[in-house]
């Protein structure tokens, strides 16, 4: 399979990812790949308050977080948007292994050469949503749809 898309620079934050080609609603795009490191790993290597604005970490489940900034992908560069065209979705091990699930990126409609990739990051902190802490998470997607912030309402 070509790819069917490319990592170039972003307007709307950094670098991004473009379709190089029509995309298929439905379509798997590409897999989030990174060092698998415990949550517990994570925090020792980048705090646990969300103090960083940190976004290459992906919460793969209970026990396992991907770390893009080592041996990630192209994955890692696609851009957060409040109105996004697409989804990361979790799937879990035939066999229930922990470490074998997988992050995926799949387009939730149609994309058109040249758009940019964007899902909804979802991130959701266990800290107070200060001031100080929306505006390290500012959300820069520039939709009508914006919030303002890459954080997500608590449960």
């Amino acid at each position: 399979m070509s790819r069917r898309f490319v990592a170039r620079r972003s307007p709307i934050h950094g670098n991004g990812v473009f379709a190089t080609a029509p995309i298929a609603k439905g379509e798997e795009i590409i897999e989030y790949k990174g060092t698998l490191r415990t949550h517990d790993e994570t925090d020792e290597l980048y705090g646990d308050g969300g103090e960083t604005g940190h976004t290459f970490l992906f919460t793969l489940n209970d026990d396992y977080i991907v770390d893009a900034n080592v041996k990630g992908n192209s994955a890692r560069w696609i851009n957060h948007s409040c109105a996004p065209n697409c989804r990361a979705v979790i799937e879990e091990s035939a066999n229930g292994n922990p470490r074998r699930d997988k992050v995926k990126i799949e387009s939730i409609r149609s994309i058109k050469a040249g758009e940019e990739l964007t899902y909804n990051y979802g991130i959701v902190l266990e800290v107070a949503h200060t001031a100080r802490l929306k505006k390290l998470w500012k959300c820069l997607c520039g939709s009508p749809k914006c919030t303002g912030t890459l954080l997500q309402p608590k449960p």
